[in-house]
């Protein structure tokens, strides 16, 4: 079997046969079995368990799955982390289970973490800091953070790798990958859900988030565009202490966004600041197309100085062009109730798979649309819970199959983070009233004159590239018909499998009339006496029954390994 042809090295090899005792540990046996990786399982771990693997529809297994993933370290934590955000993919119950996963480990040494940093800034601590503090203020799967004081007195924190966690989630991805893999080969409904796709978008968030570089470019990129707003703060870096793997950044006092208490004590304005950190928000997604996509309370603070500060900026959302159409689009089609318009405008994006049955899908998803949203129209905006409409949209998209951009998921975690947030300084939050100024200038934007200029000379240069090379192609076409050369190609869905099935079905009954024919001439032999004998038997007649008793078992062995009688 083809499974791995990356170089396989011995800690590989323990990390695999680690992964599937865990998932076998917590009742995934038949999923292991269904992408051929029971092999894998020790014998007579398989004769035990033979036929008893509990169905993974099971009420528990979304808890299970969870656990698993705790279990098996940084990797699989973070995977999950960034599929809780994806319940289109998962569905509702297992995305919910995974945000339950806390990304919090015991921390590494504060002797290793100054190796680390005198290795990648070339330079002794001594050289750096004024101070450093050996006990870590927080520790993740990737990285911990120290305070410090630099050279000059400034304040600042240091976010330090974890050594080696690099080649074990470089090992983790590559077993992954042949995973997801697998599960397209050999269960062809998971196709659908693109596990390979899947596990190369953690592949590119989790390595932007492992290198340091990325996440200091993020902060500076924020800054920029926050520079003219002096009521929202993001840290300054210290560029000539940053590497992949090190990250200073200046230190930030102040209190959380969800500690009421303290805020109440020292006097913020709680209205303000919740009006103020949505605002920020709805610019970082309707202005500038960049925005922090973790916002969890954590990651903000009111400073002593009343501003609202943001922390962590390994994990970003983009929003193109074409998504904030889709927005405008969507805002105006609400607003008018122009319900056709607004699945027209999903059908044009390709939210709708291409082999779906439109007039269905126009006349099911607009009555599931219209039950949904009718009743927000007779609410004020202050009345509508904007966060709980969105995940409810969201889930309406799922049942119909449609494709969602991961943009627009992680804007609608954000989303739901926020409102909780906002709701919690003030209860009387108007969400969706905050939006509208956003919302307006998207609309006027995209209906400005230079907007509809630019649109239509894209246009003009489309249809003038058609006219141009249709009468080449059209050329191409036709000789190829005049010399009979025109080809189809067809794709057989689950042919492959079918086939694969059929032959292993058709060499097991060989195999066994193979071993049914080497019986009877043994016992042919046997009643012949047909030399040479031993003891009155025939020694030829011995040796079939022997190879024969032998592919027998052998044959046995296949059919449990395969769990299948």
């Amino acid at each position: 079997m083809n499974l791995f042809r990356f170089q396989k090295t011995f800690r590989t090899a323990r990390r695999l046969q680690q992964i599937i005792n865990v998932f076998l540990k917590y009742g995934f046996g038949r999923i292991l079995d269904q992408i051929k990786l029971s092999r894998y399982i020790p014998f007579l771990t398989r004769l035990r368990t033979f036929g008893q693997w509990p169905s993974v529809k099971g009420p528990g297994m979304p808890e299970n799955l969870r656990r698993a993933f705790e279990e098996l370290g940084p990797t699989f934590i973070k995977l999950a982390q960034i599929l809780s955000a994806r319940p289109d993919i998962i569905g509702p119950e297992f995305a919910d289970e995974f945000k339950k996963l806390q990304d919090e480990v015991p921390p590494f040494s504060p002797e290793t973490a100054k190796r680390i940093i005198e290795e990648e800034l070339e330079m002794p601590l001594g050289r750096i800091f004024r101070r450093f503090d050996d006990e870590p203020i927080a520790a993740a799967s990737i990285a911990q953070v120290h305070t410090a004081v630099l050279m000059d007195g400034s304040q600042v924190v240091v976010k330090v790798q974890r050594p080696g966690i690099e080649e074990m989630i470089e090992a983790d991805i590559e077993i992954l990958a042949a995973i997801a893999r697998l599960m397209e080969r050999h269960i062809s409904e998971s196709r659908f859900f693109n596990p390979t796709g899947v596990i190369e978008e953690f592949t590119r968030t989790v390595r932007r988030e492992m290198n340091f570089l990325e996440e200091a470019k993020n902060c500076c990129q924020f800054r920029r565009n926050f520079e003219s707003n002096p009521d929202v703060y993001f840290p300054a870096i210290y560029p000539e202490f940053l590497t992949e793997r090190v990250f200073v950044m200046e230190r930030i006092f102040g209190v959380r966004i969800d500690n009421i208490a303290q805020i109440e004590e020292k006097g913020y304005d709680r209205k303000w600041l919740a009006r103020l950190g949505v605002d920020a928000y709805y610019k970082m997604i309707f202005e500038d197309g960049f925005f922090h996509a973790d916002p969890h309370p954590g990651n903000i603070f009111v400073m002593a100085s009343g501003q609202l500060a943001f922390l962590d900026f390994g994990i970003v959302g983009r929003v193109s062009r074409e998504l904030k159409e889709t927005l405008a689009n969507t805002f105006i089609a609400l607003i008018n109730r122009d319900f056709d318009r607004l699945i027209d405008n999903y059908i044009e994006l390709g939210y709708v798979p291409v082999d779906a049955d439109l007039d269905a899908f126009r006349r099911d998803f607009k009555s599931d649309l219209v039950n949904l949203l009718e009743p927000i129209y007779g609410l004020t905006l202050g009345e509508i819970n904007f966060a709980e409409y969105l995940q409810a949209f969201l889930t309406l998209a799922m049942k119909h199959n449609m494709k969602i951009p991961s943009e627009l998921l992680l804007i609608n975690k954000a989303m739901l983070i926020l409102e909780n947030i906002g709701l919690q300084l003030d209860p009387a939050f108007d969400f969706l009233g905050a939006a509208e100024p956003y919302a307006s200038k998207l609309i006027r934007e995209k209906y400005s004159p230079g907007r509809l200029y630019g649109k239509l000379r894209r246009e003009a240069m489309e249809v003038s590239d058609l006219l141009f090379y249709l009468p080449g192609n059209l050329n191409k076409i036709l000789m190829k018909v005049v010399r009979n050369d025109i080809h189809f190609k067809l794709h057989h869905l689950g042919l492959d499998n079918l086939i694969k099935d059929m032959d292993r079905s058709t060499n097991r009954v060989a195999f066994a009339m193979v071993i049914s024919a080497m019986i009877i001439s043994g016992s042919i032999m046997h009643a012949t006496g047909v030399p040479p004998r031993v003891f009155g038997m025939s020694v030829l007649g011995f040796l079939s029954y022997f190879f024969a008793g032998l592919f027998g078992v052998w044959l046995i062995i296949s059919i449990i390994r395969s769990g299948r009688l």
